[in-house]
């Protein structure tokens, strides 16, 4: 039986969005009557067809019946958790690398009071959250012992965690319990659970929030000719097989966010694919993340590589996935992705 998906498309935002709300025009994006929509792409392996959401009823029984229950999980109103607004579009999280070799600010940081000091600043620029690395992920980089990873963050998540909502970015389930124990709102695993079997032994007992990263291969070989049959529907499998599993083994509650994994085992075909059509993901009914700071995609298409200067790049693709209603958004420029947020709203206020 051939499979069917649904995108949301056409996306109205602030005043616009509840005008045309209240006049029964559009449909709000997760209860959000800041942001709303009038079209979906219906799409399968071999095709693709856009239509007004006033037309479903014209659409054969069987495949009514699966866009209608889609549409009800895309409306459905969001719940807050890990200090994250989901009334409003996008939460901010801020990143704080404290490695000797990230791939764009490894080694600014990982000195306790440079730390701390990058911690407050972003949280007072406008982060909702700050996400604490102390290993690096980037393309090409090894997994550092559990010992090493956790001296490098134990003491500014212990002096910050109770100031600031963290997030920990983290592939190892010991250093997600500690963590946890000390006041981590937020797990964020960019191997999707995949790295360390033990993960989901600690998500299930802490119940803690957490973040489903994508990722073709490891950080060591992701990048060496990542292949798929269709990127943005292979991913999307991905993520409600991950889903059906995880409740299988107990884990129920919905404070799940699902990134699709921008730079992860993708080339720039694959990444410029799902930035385009990143709404499809809103049909799993959980919050959207991306990372789309300083990302090598910026570079592919600038033709420029220096990793501290690709904010263009990143305010560009963050304003519009923005527009396709993504909730966070993972930025090292904080202050600057979010002068930019301030200014576009205003810009297309009505």
């Amino acid at each position: 039986m051939k499979k069917y998906y649904t995108r949301v498309c056409n996306f109205y935002y602030g005043n616009k969005s509840i005008e045309l709300i209240n006049q029964k025009k559009t449909l709000s994006l997760k209860g959000n009557n800041q942001i709303s929509f009038d079209q979906i792409e219906i799409i399968s392996r071999n095709s693709k067809k856009l239509i007004n959401v006033k037309n479903i009823t014209k659409l054969p029984i069987s495949l009514k019946k699966k866009i209608t229950k889609d549409l009800k999980i895309i409306t459905q109103k969001s719940k807050n958790f890990s200090n994250l607004d989901f009334k409003k579009i996008p939460n901010i999280m801020g990143v704080l690398n404290l490695t000797p070799d990230s791939f764009s600010d490894g080694g600014k940081f990982n000195k306790k009071k440079l730390g701390l000091r990058h911690a407050k600043n972003l949280f007072e620029s406008g982060a909702n959250i700050v996400d604490v690395g102390g290993e690096s992920t980037r393309p090409g980089s090894k997994s550092i012992s559990e010992k090493d990873e956790w001296s490098r963050i134990e003491k500014i998540i212990r002096e910050i965690g109770k100031k600031i909502p963290l997030s920990l970015d983290t592939r190892k389930a010991g250093i997600m319990n500690k963590g946890i124990k000390i006041g981590i709102k937020l797990i964020n695993d960019v191997s999707g659970l995949r790295y360390d079997s033990k993960t989901i032994d600690v998500l299930k007992k802490s119940g803690s929030p957490f973040v489903i990263q994508h990722s073709q291969g490891t950080p060591e070989n992701m990048q060496n000719n990542p292949k798929y049959k269709n990127e943005l529907l292979d991913i999307y499998d991905f993520f409600e097989e991950k889903i059906k599993f995880l409740r299988s083994k107990g884990i129920k509650h919905n404070n799940i966010i699902i990134d699709p994994g921008i730079g992860f085992g993708k080339n720039l075909k694959h990444n410029m694919s799902l930035i385009r059509s990143v709404s499809i993901f809103h049909t799993l009914g959980f919050p959207i993340l991306l990372g789309l700071s300083r990302k090598k995609f910026i570079k592919d298409l600038s033709g420029k590589n220096d990793t501290e200067e690709r904010l263009g790049g990143t305010i560009a693709s963050s304003l519009y996935s923005m527009m396709q209603g993504v909730q966070i958004l993972r930025t090292h420029d904080v202050n600057e992705l979010t002068q930019s947020i301030k200014v576009f709203k205003q810009l297309i206020k009505n």
